[in-house]
């Protein structure tokens, strides 16, 4: 048997030496342990610049104006809702966005257009659009019951009934298209410009939100147009960055701002986070390859220094991190519109003439609405505009700005931040007009199922207005989920 010599010459066995340095072993592992629990990510606890820099966006707590937890949003998005949305919009019906990015700047001439190639929108193919996108209805017929079991469409005529009188003016028509329009208009929050000349089909995947270089003072400007603007008479408070927050946080939480105001800033605010995560997320790294050549797709991915930038303490006067909590508002503001028009969402076709996809569309869209439906903790909308005749008048104001706020989109310089602008802006109008105009209201859930069809114009929701809402949630999604790898990356 093997022997060591002990410090008074005992002699020691080699079993009683290996469990002593085992015990020597565990016992360093278990201060490292203590270490790294009490100082926290691989920072020392007098080093707060490491500190701060992982604290800034680990959220925790409930989410302002909301009873839900932040933690409770991070499961159910990341691991139930993210995955579905990211598979649903992929899909023929949601991927094709008709949008008119042509048309000019209503508040100032803009002169300002990027000339960065990475800013233009790719065009799709003619061929690659879906037929029931371009008018071509024809397979449409297979859809309804009525043609399935037709033989005969003069065999129940009765031409007495059936007398049409055609003395209705041109001009007449003319005017209730107008008077339609109008009050039709009176539910919306943003301007749908997909049937307007120089709308066209943009393919969303050709053109992924992300950072194309477009900056400076015309980026500036639409974020200060938006912020300064659109404030409410009783706040229109000044900031040392205008375009970086409405309303400083300690002055949000004062009993002055009232809760409808409180949620107007929080919605644009979480909408302006979740555009910056995208951005940083999916950076312009460089122009050229690895090997040094111009790439003809550039090389896009994290950038954790732009991340810290926009949302740090250091620099955004400790107003970071309430920006990332206004990002789950605005997500909850949007689930809860989603699970509200549930009931009118599950009877649409989802229709583009590809009956196969459009079925797995369809199978989809209510497997996501089970999974919304089933969320515990809803954004409560029916406390908003209950104030009797003065909740009228801060409703229509409301409406107002965020209705300026979608015209200022078509300012963007850049084509491809414009298209994402829009596209995010009208989901989240939609959202608005799915919670606020009262034709989706709960107090009709004993007959929803059946009132709340796509083919009952009370209660119709246009093809661009649902693309963009399921859009724009898929957006604010990605961002949450995204948020949780910019974590992931600072530990």
């Amino acid at each position: 048997m093997s022997v060591s010599m002990a410090p008074k010459g005992r002699r020691v066995s080699s079993g009683h030496l290996h469990r002593f340095q085992w015990f020597i072993i565990s016992f360093v592992a278990l201060l490292s342990v203590v270490n790294y629990t009490t100082s926290g990510y691989f920072y020392n606890e007098g080093d707060d610049s490491s500190k701060d820099r992982f604290c800034f966006c680990q959220l925790q707590g409930t989410i302002d104006d909301c009873s839900c937890n932040v933690d409770t949003v991070d499961f159910y998005n990341n691991v139930k809702i993210f995955p579905r949305l990211r598979s649903l919009l992929v899909k023929d019906f949601f991927r094709y966005y008709k949008v008119n990015l042509m048309k000019e700047c209503p508040f100032w001439v803009d002169d300002s257009k990027c000339a960065m190639r990475f800013c233009h929108v790719e065009q799709c193919e003619e061929k690659d659009i879906p037929p029931g996108l371009k008018g071509d209805v024809s397979s449409y017929h297979k859809y309804l019951k009525e043609v399935q079991t037709l033989t005969n469409c003069n065999e129940d005529l009765d031409v007495e009934l059936g007398y049409l009188n055609t003395s209705i003016s041109d001009k007449a028509h003319k005017e209730f298209k107008k008077w339609a329009d109008y009050d039709e208009a009176q539910d919306n929050f943003c301007i749908s410009d997909d049937h307007e000349p120089g709308a066209e089909y943009v393919d969303l995947l050709l053109n992924p939100e992300r950072y194309t270089g477009y900056r400076g003072e015309s980026a500036r400007r639409i974020w200060s147009s938006i912020y300064l603007e659109n404030c409410f008479q009783s706040h229109s408070i000044r900031r040392k960055n205008p375009y970086a927050a409405m309303i400083p946080y300690h002055d949000m939480t004062q009993n002055e701002v009232c809760l409808e105001h409180r949620v107007f800033y929080r919605m644009i605010s979480g909408l302006h986070s979740s555009i910056n995560i995208h951005l940083c997320g999916n950076y312009l790294l460089s122009e050229k390859s690895s090997m040094g050549f111009v790439s003809p797709t550039g090389v896009w991915g994290a950038n954790m220094e732009e991340f810290e930038r926009r949302f740090s303490p250091q620099t955004t006067d400790n107003e970071g991190q309430h920006w990332l909590r206004n990002l789950y508002f605005a997500y909850l503001v949007e689930l809860r519109a989603l699970a509200k028009a549930a009931p009118y969402l599950r009877n649409e076709e989802y229709f583009t003439g590809r009956d196969k996809e459009d079925r797995e569309v369809r199978v989809a869209v209510k497997d996501l609405l089970n999974v919304i439906e089933s969320f515990p903790s809803h954004f409560n909308e029916s406390v908003m505009f209950s104030g009797g005749t003065s909740s009228v008048k801060v409703k229509n104001e409301f409406r107002e700005k965020f209705m300026n706020i979608s015209k200022i989109m078509d300012c963007v310089g850049c084509d491809k931040c414009r298209l994402w602008g829009k596209l995010q802006v009208q989901g989240m109008g939609t959202a608005l007009k799915i919670l606020f105009s009262g034709k989706f209201d709960d107090d009709m859930d004993s007959n929803l199922q059946t009132k709340l069809k796509p083919d009952n114009s009370q209660f119709k929701l246009k093809r661009a207005e649902i693309v963009a809402l399921f859009n724009a949630f898929g957006r604010l999604s990605t961002s949450i989920h995204e948020l949780e790898e910019f974590r992931q990356r600072m530990r």
